[in-house]
């Protein structure tokens, strides 16, 4: 049993993790504690540099880290496709998969290679085809699937007319539809791995509010300056009303972890912005079940052929 603050993580050695946006923030974080508790860690991350950069950082902390970086664009089904490919010739059982990584709110409308707006097909459509081509592998691991929405999710709705939102893109409510589809995907899949017996479990987590790189200066974004908001998270974080990106990794950890923890349930810190992580009750977008199965059939729709051949039929 590893003590992380907050938390217990069982021995995880011969287990093997898979960690979307594990090059910085809540996801290296998640990363270096599933490391410590002895799982092997797959990194899949866009950029090389910061991907490398982050598991020598692991390796320095835990000299016997198995981690390894892998390339993923989740705003590219080609590279998703890439990937699943890769791992599935592989064929080692994957045990946790945790869907982490995510954009947040360009000031102009962005879209992504294959033409969806780019929070959607990042933060959603790109985990979602992640997902169900891992899907034979996830099967073998009986694994428990992890997924991080935000606390941006507690109000707001899909935009079912226009999910790419061609029509008054607005960055924010984009981002909110971003993130409410991630959870109702994941409720989703918990439920039709119970109906069809495919024996994994399907829960979600949302990290609360710290000063993580979402709202940076990110040029490739549109974004030449940090947002202001994100300034004043960081004066929050440091008075303890915001949490930090080491208290923002529990509830994940907690939720694709715990032994307690099973599928359709939903972790995040007791406080909302920050604190111990706890099991929390679903907010009102994400309980409406026919909503979940929309999402699914949507997205599987405007994918396409690119992952029909992954699903476990």
């Amino acid at each position: 049993m590893t003590r992380t603050p907050g938390i217990r993580i069982p021995d995880l050695n011969g287990k093997l993790a898979v960690v979307t946006g594990a090059s910085d923030g809540i996801g290296s974080v998640i990363a270096s504690r599933l490391a410590e508790a002895g799982a092997e860690v797959v990194m899949p991350v866009r950029s090389s540099a910061k991907g490398d950069a982050a598991a020598d950082r692991i390796r320095r902390e835990i000299p016997d880290a198995a981690v390894s970086t892998r390339a993923l664009d989740l705003s590219s089904l080609d590279s998703v496709t890439a990937l699943t490919g890769s791992l599935v010739s592989e064929g080692r059982p994957i045990h946790i998969l945790i869907n982490n990584a995510g954009v947040m709110t360009p000031p102009n409308r962005q879209l992504t290679k294959d033409g969806f707006e780019l929070q959607f097909g990042t933060n959603h459509l790109g985990h979602f085809a992640l997902t169900l081509g891992l899907l034979p592998l996830l099967r073998q691991g009986r694994a428990r699937v992890t997924h991080q929405t935000s606390i941006a999710a507690r109000s707001g709705g899909i935009n079912w007319s226009d999910l790419n939102w061609e029509n008054d893109y607005d960055g924010m409510k984009a981002y909110v539809q971003s993130k409410i589809a991630v959870g109702l995907f994941a409720r989703e899949l918990d439920a039709r791995s119970r109906r069809e017996g495919w024996g994994i479990s399907s829960n979600l987590s949302h990290p609360g509010v710290s000063p993580t790189n979402l709202l940076a200066a990110q040029p490739a974004l549109g974004r030449a300056r940090e947002v202001g908001g994100r300034r004043v998270i960081r004066m929050l974080s440091r008075i303890g009303i915001a949490g930090t990106p080491a208290s923002a990794a529990l509830p994940a950890l907690m939720a694709a972890t715990d032994p307690d923890a099973r599928g359709d349930e939903f972790y995040g810190p007791k406080r909302v912005m920050s604190g111990p992580p706890a099991r929390r009750n679903l907010w009102a977008p994400l309980t409406a079940m026919d909503a979940a199965r929309r999402v699914w059939d949507e997205s599987e729709r405007l994918i396409g052929a690119q992952i029909a051949g992954s699903l476990p039929l």
